[in-house]
């Protein structure tokens, strides 16, 4: 179901939210140095708290974003800390994906979300079709859910009708990146990887073992 209204009020209150900025960088610094390791998780007992796991994925993914300036980033950092995916080099490719290079396309919360899905669902071996298929079911379940959430997958798209009643643009001009920090565009646009890494990590503990 469409939950547009549930949306805005945590964009309002993403607008309002007083960041433990300190805290934040602390847990970055820590994963640039240690990595992100692997874990054999008790699925069982993780289902068995998964409003508490979604709810701290989400709120991760939000202080990532807001952090680092960048939707792709939040959301995969959030996924990969939590589920012990990847490498920190994957953090520094995911560097021009907002907005598909802040040029009107996907969601940086949308693509850097799937690239938590396919460290998880796919496979080392590039000829490893199962995985490829594993991946790409997680992928259109993810898709699917995301656009029932916020209705579009697509950046301009979430800013005129979710975030901001416009489409800011942000790297189009100095103007308009300037009316972007004006308009609190890095509280705001949390919501966005906030909600994607919400939705794959419920896509995550659903197909564990399917």
């Amino acid at each position: 179901m469409n939950q547009i209204k549930t949306w805005q009020e945590r964009l309002a209150e993403l607008s309002t939210r007083r960041w433990d900025v300190d805290a934040i960088r602390t847990r970055l610094s820590s994963m640039r140095k240690n990595g992100f390791r692997p874990r054999d998780p008790d699925w069982a007992a993780l289902r068995a708290n998964k409003d508490e796991l979604l709810d701290r994925v989400q709120l991760r993914a939000e202080e990532y974003e807001y952090i680092t300036h960048s939707c792709s980033k939040g959301s995969a950092l959030a996924l990969m800390e939590e589920f012990g995916l990847g490498k920190w080099s994957i953090i520094k490719a995911m560097s021009p994906f907002p907005g598909f290079g802040m040029t009107g396309g996907i969601c940086g919360g949308v693509s850097g979300s799937l690239i938590a899905l396919g460290l998880f669902f796919g496979s080392d071996d590039p000829e490893d079709y199962q995985g490829n298929g594993r991946s790409m079911t997680a992928a259109r379940k993810f898709i699917a859910r995301f656009k029932e959430e916020l209705g579009t997958i697509m950046c301009p798209e979430l800013h005129q009708e979710i975030i901001f009643g416009r489409y800011m643009d942000p790297r189009a001009s100095q103007e308009n990146f300037e009316a972007f920090q004006k308009a609190q565009g890095y509280e705001k646009c949390a919501l966005p990887p906030g909600v994607g890494a919400r939705i794959a990590a419920e896509v995550i503990l659903a197909g564990k073992d399917t």
